[in-house]
């Protein structure tokens, strides 16, 4: 009961259905004008489907320059242990590492993989192509969300949003499950963290020792977000701006990165970016639990009309919007890759 008070009075968790409802009228506003559900294709032409659904994390981390990322490797649905173990052996990519669908939704089947056993056990239950990476080495993790109109030569920052994992800390006498079920935004994790730890949330940590649970920031998976966006200054701009006019149409959307210290990811400086997320992106510095659903609805509304806009300007440069028909077909694929990945 103190879990279900805690999500219907934190408007962050109610199903996203329900929050975009005053966004469903600006859609179908923008839909109209131009003449397709599916405008949303032509924000950023390099990317399948403007990066909105069924595109390919692979296929993006191809466009971005190697520096910028990771290691990384599409394993391809059916490969079996001994192939992915060649792959990861001649990328050169160490333990830990992570796994990930190739086509995700919101952190699902994200894995962190200490081990051959793991990686088997990730393998066997793989129903979809994934991708394994180098684990990166930083500690901290903010969304950048960049927009730039196609006539630009300089985009800009519209919102960032910094994020704390899911972190316990040891008392010397509880176990990490008494732990977890001290913070609601943890416990709400708990039937994961069961299936993904077992026995050992019955563990007792020393005092002061950190354990972080979810490594990766995701707001489905735990993570708190927090508004980051007064970190916006011309010269992280400019380090941010200069990445993607190397990222061939990539015009709106968000840069989850991975981080040392903000002074030297402003200066460009031990840095890694983690995904980079298209149309269906959301500027995730809403959530803050600060911040009203009211402040959500007029960014959510904001960023529409940037994605619109910027369609609007490619599509007069040549860049097509998605047929209906062929969109349906994407989107029906996208509930059935959904299903897949939920139920991992």
């Amino acid at each position: 009961m103190k879990l279900f008070f805690h999500k219907i009075t934190h408007w962050e968790y109610w199903p996203f259905q329900i929050v975009y409802i005053p966004i469903y009228f600006l859609w179908s506003y923008y839909s109209l004008k131009a003449k397709s559900i599916f405008f949303f294709n032509a924000c950023n032409p390099t990317i399948k489907n403007g990066g909105f659904m069924m595109e390919s994390k692979k296929e993006i981390y191809d466009l971005i320059p190697q520096q910028y990322f990771p290691k990384t490797e599409l394993i391809k649905e059916g490969t079996d242990l001994q192939n992915v173990l060649n792959v990861i052996t001649k990328a050169k990519i160490k333990y830990p590492l992570i796994a990930k669908p190739d086509i995700g939704l919101r952190g699902s089947a994200v894995k962190k993989i200490n081990s051959i056993a793991d990686l088997e056990e990730y393998t066997q239950k793989a129903n979809f192509d994934y991708v394994v990476q180098d684990l990166i080495p930083f500690d901290n993790e903010v969304g950048i969300f960049y927009v730039r109109y196609p006539h630009e030569k300089t985009g800009r920052i519209t919102g960032i949003v910094s994020k704390e994992f899911l972190i316990v800390i040891g008392d010397g006498f509880s176990t990490v499950e008494e732990l977890i079920k001290e913070n609601p935004r943890y416990e709400l994790q708990l039937p994961v963290l069961k299936q993904e730890y077992g026995r050992k949330l019955l563990d007792i940590l020393p005092v002061g020792e950190k354990l972080n649970l979810v490594p990766y920031g995701n707001h489905a998976r735990g993570a708190k977000f927090i508004d980051g966006s007064h970190w916006i200054t011309p010269k992280l701009t400019q380090t941010i701006n200069e990445m993607c006019l190397q990222i061939p149409g990539f015009y709106f959307g968000r840069l989850d990165v991975m981080y040392h210290t903000i002074v030297e990811l402003e200066q460009g400086l031990n840095f890694s970016v983690v995904e980079l997320n298209g149309a269906g992106s959301e500027p995730t510095h809403i959530y803050d639990p600060k911040h009203s659903l009211f402040f959500a609805w007029k960014e959510l509304a904001r960023h529409i009309t940037y994605m619109y806009e910027i369609s609007a300007a490619n599509h007069k440069k040549g860049a097509c919007y998605l047929l209906h028909k062929e969109g349906m077909k994407e989107y029906k694929m996208h509930l059935e890759q959904s299903n897949k990945i939920v139920n991992f």
